[in-house]
């Protein structure tokens, strides 16, 4: 399941979020509006209709260092059953095997990694980090590049419990059709 759920991400946020060539039955991510430090879309894949939660890093530690673009993501794959998905992408290839920190307040979870992204171990933990993120203020995301830098992504948390609730009533459970 969790390769799976690696393949379908990787996937769509790289052909919607980074706007790489997508698939001929993609379509181009639709924005359902702006919250905050937090955006939320929609799109339509080949594999039915995707919506996703997204916010940039507001700092990233050290600076200078020449890294892509960095996201965090909340998804829903209806079609898949799949809700309230975690994951980041770092901007970097992390150090194979590797875990990356997120703490959120008083919280720390472990995410897995693999490539450039990091995802929760369980769909359980994933609606734990999200009702972690609609309490808090700020966030931080740690990672080891493969060359062995540590990074720390600042996030805010301002319009997190609006975006998600946007795509939760864009993308709704057991929705199965686009």
């Amino acid at each position: 399941m969790i390769m799976i759920r690696i393949s379908f991400l990787t996937l769509a946020v790289l052909s919607s979020v980074l706007l790489l060539p997508k698939p001929a039955a993609a379509q181009e991510p639709s924005l359902l509006g702006e919250f905050g430090d937090w955006a939320a879309y929609t799109y339509t894949s080949a594999q039915g209709k995707v919506c996703y939660a997204v916010s940039t890093p507001k700092s990233s530690e050290p600076t200078g260092l020449n890294r892509d673009p960095v996201f965090f993501l909340i998804s829903h794959f209806p079609k898949q059953g799949v809700r309230n998905e975690v994951s980041s992408i770092i901007g970097y290839p992390f150090r194979k095997e590797s875990m990356a920190q997120l703490t959120i307040g008083d919280q720390t979870f472990q995410l897995f990694t693999s490539g450039d992204g990091a995802w929760a171990d369980s769909s359980a933990k994933d609606l734990e980090i999200v009702g972690a993120l609609k309490k808090g203020s700020k966030m931080d995301l740690k990672g080891t590049s493969w060359r062995g830098t540590a990074t720390t992504d600042n996030y805010s948390l301002q319009g997190v419990s609006a975006a998600v609730g946007k795509i939760d009533e864009s993308c709704k459970a057991g929705e199965t059709e686009p």
